[in-house]
């Protein structure tokens, strides 16, 4: 062969030539996400579907069920799924593993959903995985459609996506977060052996169910025979005993927060907590998790104890010094994330009334602001009077708004609303977010910036714009 190209001091530069096609080859990537994101975003959203899992396990047929090739850890519930899928793929990255993991909704990217090693998965991997697998989704689109039913959703042909992905790599285990319920959830066409359950509320319910019996059942539907399903503390005794009658009907091991594990001590640190943990097959002590919130705390126990199942069956303790290399370098962003200083800024993606309780909990635990003023965007569909009254305790005032999505409150309705819960000198109506942003920044810095924060919360969206507009992307 050819001698390499070096010189006596190493490697030489790339050639023009190869410069240039390697600025070719980025823009043809780029030209390529860009027409693939349109393709998949133009089909029905993630919140407008048919509940059925007969379209992505016909594609998954199709592809040799590529999703059976890895052993996977499958996380629902209502609220804190993602920070928990986040937390034990950094444990399993800390043990050596090479790990997928699969959240929704993202808040910038769409390849932020599919991350490969704890990073977004890279435009060339998912070209790969989405040419693998659209000819299969068209099959499927044109039997359904023939057969009056819809084509696949957004959804739907994402996890075909990062099944195929997860897949080719391979990856030694995927952490998959369910996007909504679990029975019929497009993730749902595995058999895990670690289920995960975090804390069910009312959410989704013109899918769900309006009761928590409802909701607590479709979520149900990710317990697996022999498995071990881990039961986050759960606020409605209605789900307990849904979940423990699914478990015991299949024949899984049900591991409940509060009874089996969990936080046995806990601190407010610098830049989170310090937290002692009773697992499933040991006590972990002086562990510093960098997120804040006793719900941080919970979900951290809750993902040692998958963690811990996952690798021996719940009988075989951690490394200790790889669990705390782990915990430090869990990251959820836009979960009570301060992303700018003087003022403080801080977004949440809180979108329901039980996210946005714990939210204002952990604001009084760990944050001490002589004024915080709240900028609150909503979704229409979602109980914006009930986020408003969680957080009406810890803002000093609000200003409402809306985000780019077409889902969105408007803010004179949510201004009506929050006058109801604030009073109306309380209120501010602002038409748009980035002023809505600059309004609340001058009303948190009015006593010259002194211990002035701004909290930005209300829907994903809210806390991804607010990130993009102060200049933070990073996931």
């Amino acid at each position: 062969g050819e001698a390499p190209d070096v010189s006596d001091n190493g490697p030489v530069s790339p050639t023009p030539d190869s410069a240039q096609r390697d600025a070719a080859h980025q823009l043809d990537l780029t030209r390529r996400m860009r027409e693939v994101e349109a393709s998949i975003l133009s089909r029905a959203p993630e919140h407008d579907l048919e509940p059925s899992l007969d379209r992505i396990r016909a594609v998954m047929e199709l592809l040799g069920d590529p999703q059976r090739t890895f052993p996977v850890i499958h996380v629902t519930g209502t609220n804190g799924k993602t920070s928990t899928s986040r937390i034990i793929e950094a444990l399993l990255r800390e043990l050596g593993l090479n790990t997928g993991r699969f959240t929704s909704p993202h808040l910038h990217s769409m390849t932020e959903r599919i991350a490969v090693g704890g990073q977004p998965i890279d435009a060339e991997r998912f070209l790969a995985a989405y040419d693998e697998v659209i000819p299969f989704v068209e099959m499927v689109d044109a039997r359904s459609i023939i057969d009056g039913g819809p084509a696949m959703t957004y959804f739907e042909v994402i996890v075909a996506v990062a099944y195929a992905a997860f897949a080719d790599l391979p990856v030694d285990v995927a952490v998959m977060e369910v996007g909504m319920g679990g029975a019929w959830d497009a993730t749902n066409v595995i058999d895990a052996p670690v289920s995960v359950v975090t804390p069910i509320g009312l959410d989704h319910q013109h899918f769900l169910g309006d009761t928590i019996e409802l909701i607590a059942t479709e979520k149900a539907g990710i317990i697996k025979p022999d498995a071990i399903t881990v039961m986050a503390v759960q606020p409605e005794p209605d789900a307990v005993d849904v979940l423990g009658a699914r478990a015991a009907e299949v024949g899984a091991r049900l591991v409940a927060e509060g009874v089996d594990i969990g936080v046995t001590a806990r601190d407010v640190a610098f830049g989170g907590q310090q937290i002692s943990v009773r697992g499933l097959a040991a006590e972990y002590e002086d562990l510093f998790l960098p997120l804040h919130g006793t719900h941080q705390a919970q979900n951290a126990a809750v993902a040692i104890a998958a963690v811990e199942a996952f690798l021996g069956g719940g009988e075989q303790p951690l490394d200790i010094e790889v669990l705390r290399a782990g915990l430090a370098t869990a990251e959820s962003p836009g979960r009570l994330e301060i992303v700018r200083r003087s003022p403080t800024v801080l977004v949440d993606a809180a979108h329901n009334p039980a996210g946005a309780e714990v939210l204002a909990r952990a604001i009084t635990e760990s944050f001490t602001f002589a004024r915080l003023v709240g900028v609150i965007a909503v979704m229409k569909d979602k109980d914006a009077l009930g986020v408003l009254q969680a957080l009406e305790p810890v803002l000093d005032d609000v200003v409402v708004t809306r985000t780019t999505s077409p889902r969105a409150m408007t803010p004179r309705q949510l201004g009506e609303l929050a006058a109801e819960v604030f009073g109306e000198q309380r209120v501010t109506v602002v038409e748009e977010l980035p002023d809505a942003l600059d309004v609340a920044a001058g009303m948190a810095d009015a006593d010259g910036g002194v211990s002035g924060g701004v909290l930005a919360t209300g829907s994903v969206v809210t806390a991804a714009e607010v990130r993009m507009l102060l200049g933070t992307t990073a996931v």
